[in-house]
């Protein structure tokens, strides 16, 4: 409900609401809603002032109608589809669970267990997208699982030049939020600024993270906190209005549980089930003879693909080690990237 207020649409001054209130007008529907005519006169106003002003109002708070046309092809201009990765390597099976990537506008989410491929699939998102891409990308990160040198290693594998790499870390900025007033404080700031984080080299966000967002909500639900529920929802609303007013893809982590049946499911009940427009569970594949980076991607809730598809991926496994350092001195390899990343 919007109240009049001087300056809320051309032609509506001070005196005009301290007329209108004297006969009980002070919103935007209330003065829609009345006879402009009768108004006028009661008021001692201009009817054709009157009418200008319920015109603008109109025009400015009225939900007009829009053809299912008119919303197809602004969503052919408006959306994009961002790869999880290299296509010609590891990730390329989840792309196609996926259909192509993901899609701006909307909420993905990743769920599994420890150890499953969650954080490392989150900085192949980031990684693909400051890179390949050159677009910057939104990072929150609430159990201290980034880890630059990682994000380092997976650009260098990418590009052996170094400007390169420190430009595409330079693109990616990481929030870290260690509980869900932290977290919901930051999307709110974020989504006031129009996700303007003070980026060099200028670029729009395209890629929101939060890795992980059950981490920071999942203990403020159940037992005598009551306002559990009402918190997780106002993450899901600030997550569903950045992904949609900024047109960014979101991507969100989640764990799992058992249900009844001692099958795994993604967590945070059946409420948060609602939020993601895609949901993929990982596992681990265990069978005979199988590496143990061996991973199951299977689609159980998608609104484009038929659900419970299934493709297995390899995680890449090079280890702290095995990274060749392209800088003078590992100190400064390690310094540069912290700091690029932050």
């Amino acid at each position: 409900m919007v109240l009049l207020r001087e300056g809320l649409c051309p032609g509506l001054s001070v005196d005009m609401v301290k007329s209108l209130q004297k006969e009980d007008i002070r919103t935007v529907e209330e003065l829609v809603s009345s006879d402009s005519e009768e108004l006028a006169q009661k008021c001692s106003l201009s009817y054709k002032a009157l009418v200008a002003v319920r015109r603008v109002l109109l025009a400015q708070y009225t939900a007009f109608p829009v053809s299912g046309a008119d919303l197809y092809e602004e969503l052919l201009s408006s959306t994009s589809i961002l790869s999880t990765g290299n296509p010609s390597l590891f990730l390329c099976s989840v792309d196609k669970l996926l259909d192509s990537g993901l899609y701006t506008g909307e909420i993905t989410e990743l769920a599994g267990g420890p150890g499953t491929g969650k954080t490392q699939m989150c900085f192949s998102v980031a990684v693909n997208t400051a890179l390949e891409l050159k677009q910057n990308v939104l990072y929150m990160d609430t159990s201290g699982g980034i880890c630059a040198s990682r994000l380092l290693q997976m650009l260098q594998a990418k590009t052996t030049n170094t400007l390169e790499q420190m430009n595409a870390l330079q693109r990616i900025r990481v929030f870290q939020a260690f509980d869900v007033f932290a977290l919901l404080h930051c999307l709110q700031n974020l989504r006031a600024s129009g996700l303007q984080a003070g980026f060099a080299g200028g670029g729009s966000v395209k890629a929101v993270i939060v890795d992980s967002v059950s981490s920071v909500v999942s203990v403020v639900l159940g037992g005598k906190q009551t306002e559990g529920m009402s918190l997780m929802m106002q993450v899901a609303t600030e997550l569903k209005v950045i992904a949609k007013d900024c047109n960014v893809a979101v991507l969100v982590t989640n764990h799992v549980i058992r249900d009844g049946n001692s099958q795994l499911k993604a967590g945070l009940g059946q409420s948060w089930s609602h939020v993601p427009r895609t949901r993929i569970l990982l596992q681990r594949t265990e069978r005979p003879g199988a590496p143990s980076s061996l991973r199951t991607a299977t689609l159980i809730k998608s609104s484009r693909q038929p659900c419970y598809l299934k493709e297995e991926f390899e995680l890449c496994q090079q280890s702290e080690e095995e990274l060749t350092p392209r800088f003078s001195g590992k100190r400064k390899l390690d310094t540069t990237a912290q700091e690029a990343a932050k």
